[in-house]
């Protein structure tokens, strides 16, 4: 008599592997939309288009800044010289286009690849001496202040209207060209979604349409088409808000679609085992804190056409401010661990709306900024608490 070979159906897994893995980013999800409920119950302003399109363009620079210490903190290191790096890059570049009279085009660009090289030589440090990147970058940032206090002149601020930068805050895309970025979005996402797909079946594995394409695809849609008309409502979509998105795109591709994104997170979990798997684990964290520092750079610019200048307030102040503090928990809260190798890109937008929402909200109730950094702190700790529990509860280690 034949036998008859049945092959086992996959198992499935249970809804605490979900939230330890794909499902990660719903306890942050929850919480923010229980934070836009609250808010939206104690000032009607807050879910106004005007508003909102505020509340976006101030979450951008901590955005940027926690995309690119997500970098650094895939690698299993830490940056606490971005927000240094932040404010003596927007400086600098000021100082070339007043004082030397260099056209923004340049002075630009210029100013991000000194950010990029200065998070480069962090690296460099702590791979050649093994001084921990704490103090490299702490020591480096403090430093870094020195020389932004050196770059200023004696009006201890430079004023930027006039010079073309402040455009870059104040140009807005609205009505058709808005929904013709939403459309280029949606394809390049399509795109991306597209490559992982042919990705997993080249390698054999097993791939829902449905799940991994079709779903995610139009809640992409329809939340950029609720943004978009938004937006629309106000004054169109922010310049700064686009050059967000952009970032976050690149990141996306690199992290989920190309050979060094894996040997970020293979870094990030042994670095050892990467070693002997033949990557070159100096150069990949020179590479993530080369990115942290361009990044930190870009925001610096953003940053300095919002406020028409910069001064020593630039970058968060002496020491970093509350920026590098506020740039680090956005990371976390969004789901990026501290002890390397786990993290989306959606960790940043995540983390920096959930800042971003915390500071818009008690703004508009009038509750003093001290509160407001207590709130901050507060939803630092729970939601690593968080990340810990589902561990726990789950068995798997997350960091």
């Amino acid at each position: 008599m034949a036998s008859i070979s049945t092959t086992a159906a996959p198992k499935r897994r249970t809804f605490g592997e979900l939230l330890n893995s794909d499902l990660r980013a719903l306890p942050v999800v929850i919480a923010l939309i229980a934070l836009w409920i609250f808010f939206a119950t104690q000032s009607d302003i807050f879910l106004t288009p005007r508003n909102l399109s505020n509340l976006l363009q101030q979450s951008t620079v901590v955005g940027m800044m926690a995309l690119g210490l997500m970098f650094v903190l895939l690698v299993k290191e830490i940056d606490l010289s971005i927000a240094a790096i932040h404010g003596v890059t927007a400086v600098f570049s000021a100082k070339l286009i007043v004082d030397y009279g260099f056209s923004p085009w340049l002075a630009l660009p210029i100013a991000i690849v000194i950010g990029a090289a200065i998070g480069s030589c962090s690296a460099r440090w702590v791979n050649w001496v093994g001084v921990p990147s704490f103090v490299v970058t702490l020591g480096l940032g403090l430093a870094l202040n020195g020389i932004q206090l050196l770059l200023l002149p004696a009006t201890a601020r430079y004023a930027l209207m006039g010079t073309g930068v402040e455009y870059i805050a104040q140009t807005t895309v609205a009505g058709a060209s808005a929904w013709i970025a939403w459309a280029v979005g949606l394809i390049l996402l399509g795109g991306l979604i597209f490559s992982g797909v042919v990705r997993r079946q080249r390698a054999g594995l097993e791939v829902s349409i449905l799940h991994s394409v079709l779903l995610p695809l139009l809640g992409a849609g329809i939340l950029g088409a609720l943004v978009v008309l938004v937006l629309n409502a106000s004054q169109g979509i922010p310049l700064p808000v686009l050059i967000f998105v952009f970032l976050l795109g690149i990141g996306g591709y690199v992290l989920g679609e190309t050979q060094f994104g894996l040997y970020l997170y293979a870094v990030g979990n042994n670095d050892e085992a990467a070693r002997r798997a033949g990557i070159n684990v100096p150069l990949i964290r020179m590479a993530a804190f080369a990115i942290a520092g361009g990044i930190a750079a870009i925001a610096g610019i953003v940053a300095s056409s919002r406020t028409l200048g910069v001064g020593v307030f630039s970058g968060g102040g002496v020491g970093g401010g509350t920026l590098l503090l506020e740039s680090i928990a956005a990371a976390v809260i969004g789901g990026v661990s501290l002890f390397g190798g786990r993290g989306a890109i959606h960790a940043a937008l995540l983390g920096a709306l959930v800042i971003g929402t915390v500071q818009n909200g008690l703004n508009l109730m009038g509750v003093e900024n001290e509160v407001r950094l207590i709130v901050t702190g507060l939803l630092l700790v729970l939601a690593v608490s968080i990340d810990k529990i589902i561990e726990k509860l789950t068995g798997q280690q997350s960091f």
